[in-house]
């Protein structure tokens, strides 16, 4: 089959999904009730998400061979020191400092958080939510994916990270190597 056959069915597999659910939701407030407290009360993982779909339906890759985005900004993270903040980790970094995404994945929450001011939470392909906290001029916007090196948005003098995984947190010196 040709790529744009396989990516035309799996579209179309997908949206019936969609309609059947929607469909069943409608029809069954027992259903409804039950899914709207699996998607609202608790934290979607798009990781496992995505796991689900490839099992399925096929591998997602088809879409980087129809989709082709590069990074106009891939750099490191670069700090000059580091020291223990809260849940995380305080980078001293430069001033007006481009924050680049450490891993891929996508944007979950983009707000204030106590202790950590404008903070931008992405849950990574691997499963572990990342937070950026101390950051101005955000350059992503909620629900985005975005790759590795990507830029994040800006960070004056101070940038916290914190790791999570099952909302348990992670030791920052595994993953700042």
């Amino acid at each position: 089959m040709k790529v744009g056959t396989i990516f035309i069915t799996k579209f179309l597999i997908t949206v019936i999904v969609t309609l059947v659910i929607l469909i069943i939701i409608k029809s069954s407030t027992g259903f409804k009730n039950t899914f709207y407290k699996q998607v609202y009360g608790t934290n979607i993982s798009f990781t496992e998400l995505k796991k689900l779909y490839n099992k399925y339906i096929g591998d997602s890759s088809i879409l980087d061979s129809v989709v082709k985005d590069e990074a106009v900004f891939s750099e490191k993270l670069t700090y000059s020191k580091t020291e223990k903040y809260l849940d995380g980790v305080n980078l001293n970094v430069t001033t007006n400092y481009l924050v680049p995404i450490e891993e891929s994945g996508i944007v979950v929450f983009i707000g204030e958080k106590e202790g950590y001011n404008n903070t931008v939470i992405i849950q990574r392909i691997d499963g572990i939510d990342e937070w950026y906290g101390n950051i101005e001029n955000v350059n992503v916007k909620l629900y985005d994916y975005i790759k590795k090196g990507t830029l994040l948005g800006e960070a004056n003098n101070n940038l916290y990270l914190v790791y999570k995984k099952d909302g348990n947190v992670l030791n920052y010196e595994e993953y700042l190597k």
